[in-house]
């Protein structure tokens, strides 16, 4: 009994419509470069295809770690003094060990007090200690906490990277976590050559930081140490002027050591103009908690200086003139460059701390090219090979095998299209064992027809138990496949994930071709078959 197949035959045809589209979209001709470039545009080479930058970066935790304790020293002080305690100091006595805070100077009848008030306050991300007779305490920052903060450290340090690398124009770039090391970030950027100018990108996002102005402008170091009885205290520290433009300037400013607001305090900024002066401008908002923090810092310093700070040099100071919440601007002798950039800096983020470069490398666009052209002289020589053996070995049903590989391509690359995935060499890798996979597939159809032929059973009962029965081993084999290739994905670096990412696809594309599409073609062809008469296989 003939079948009408003319509902599966369109479902086919409008598959590969469909994914042909993921290929090419709509390119803008149809000649051979047309072609290549709607191609290209589609599919994204990886960076061992490509040509690019590969950098290892080792983040700094450590100095996250003392930022967070610099700002819990100005709370502690702040509380204490709030609550009419009296100390003689709060520090970091260990430069080493910046987890550490000392509390110095409380009096005996106010320990308890002092006590209960740090208990209450830090207890959740501080262990509490106290000696000298319970006037003097150290609090240590909890391993859970200084694990959480460095996590969320390299996190940041992630996302800012991200937003520099894409002010280079950089299609598809690589940022994250190097797992082969603690705390390092790997960055890949396909299509980029100058490793200066990426160095210079990442480093040009220093941290940025308001701080209380405590004195200055000196002349220089030993001006501002003299200023200072020779010493500066614990809980400050000299900074250089560099200007916005980041000239080197002969002075010196001595800053709180604890910021007011940092990078991650700012929500959003805009350069504008002041309406009264003139005066370019930044006009920033800070965040809910960092907004009632500023609030309290600049009602009570009114009149009083402070100085934007990057890269560990004072930028611009500045006079406090009326109380700020979560709103404000930053007005100075800005040109148009210098005020676009700052504002950037401060709406996308500055890194929250310093970075060493461990490795370096540029890929040549010529191994790229080389990659490629053996990559892909691999792939053709291969489907053509298997295509052959399939002719030859199951004469005209080899022909239903080679449309249904050939298929299996279409859709492998339509969905890497539609997805825009990076194609790396491992990635190609999986193409291949895509195809040995279609191929096998239908191996075991095919023979399982030559078994119910030779039992003696008719064409279309032979085809029909052949799919019947080589079915269950066909979905068995591809899920625990593609069970392994999630694995390689969730756990393996770019280029094994670019190989689970291929092999993925193709396997997904698989089960479609070799049970339905190749199907299809054997009922059309039984449906020109005449009674009695025996497929090809």
């Amino acid at each position: 009994m003939k079948k009408n197949l003319k509902s599966r035959i369109a479902i086919i045809i409008a598959v590969l419509l469909i994914f042909t589209y993921g290929i090419f979209g709509i390119p803008s001709g149809l000649s051979g470069t047309d072609l290549k470039q709607a191609l290209i545009k589609r599919i994204h080479l990886g960076l061992d295809l490509q040509g690019g930058v590969h950098l290892i970066l080792q983040v700094v935790v450590s100095e996250a770690v003392g930022d967070e304790t610099d700002s819990a020293v100005a709370r502690i002080q702040q509380d204490l003094k709030t609550a009419n305690l009296g100390f003689s100091q709060v520090y970091k006595p260990d430069p080493s060990k910046p987890e550490l805070i000392k509390v110095e100077g409380v009096t005996s009848a106010n320990s308890n007090a002092a006590h209960s008030l740090l208990d209450s306050k830090y207890s959740n991300d501080y262990d509490l200690s106290s000696t000298d007779n319970d006037t003097a305490f150290t609090l240590t920052m909890k391993p859970p906490v200084e694990k959480a903060l460095e996590e969320k450290t390299v996190q940041q340090a992630i996302e800012t990277i991200n937003d520099r690398v894409n002010s280079l124009g950089v299609s598809e770039p690589r940022v994250a976590p190097y797992s082969l090391g603690a705390n390092q970030i790997l960055v890949e950027l396909p299509g980029i050559s100058d490793l200066d100018q990426v160095k210079t990108a990442i480093q040009s996002t220093a941290r940025l930081e308001i701080h209380a102005v405590v004195g200055g402008p000196y002349q220089d170091e030993q001006a501002a140490l003299a200023a200072n009885s020779g010493a500066i205290p614990p809980d400050e520290e000299m900074a250089h002027y560099a200007g916005m433009n980041g000239s080197e300037a002969d002075s010196v400013y001595v800053l709180a050591r604890a910021p007011i607001v940092s990078g991650s305090d700012f929500r959003s900024a805009e350069p504008g103009t002041n309406q009264n002066t003139g005066q370019r401008i930044v006009q920033f908002t800070l965040t809910d908690e960092a907004g009632n923090r500023f609030y309290d810092y600049t009602s009570a310093n009114v009149g009083k200086a402070m100085a934007v700070v990057m890269g560990g040099r004072v930028r611009e100071v500045a006079n406090i003139k009326e109380p700020i919440r979560d709103t404000g601007e930053i007005e100075g002798a800005f040109s148009q460059d210098e005020v676009t950039m700052l504002s950037k800096l401060l709406r996308t983020g500055a890194l929250p701390t310093s970075l060493n470069f461990l490795e370096d490398r540029t890929v040549g666009a010529s191994l790229g090219a080389d990659s490629i052209r053996e990559g892909v002289t691999a792939a053709i020589v291969g489907v053509l090979v298997v295509m052959a053996f399939m002719l030859v070995y199951y004469r005209s049903s080899g022909i239903n095998a080679d449309l249904a590989l050939f298929l299996n391509l279409v859709i492998l690359l339509g969905f890497m299209g539609f997805s825009q995935a990076t194609l790396t060499l491992p990635g190609i890798a999986g193409v291949i064992l895509t195809i040995g996979m279609g191929v096998d597939s239908n191996v075991l159809i095919f023979e399982r027809i030559r078994e119910e032929i030779r039992a003696g059973k008719a064409a279309s009962a032979a085809v029909d138990q052949g799919f019947a029965h080589a079915w269950v081993t066909i979905v068995d084999t591809h899920v625990t496949t593609i069970v392994s290739a999630a694995i390689l994905f969730l756990f393996g670096s770019g280029p094994v994930k670019g190989f689970a990412v291929t092999l993925t696809f193709g396997l997904a594309a698989n089960l479609f071709t070799a049970v339905y599409v190749s199907r299809v073609i054997f009922e059309a062809h039984l449906n020109k078959l005449k009674p009695g008469e025996m497929v090809s296989i």
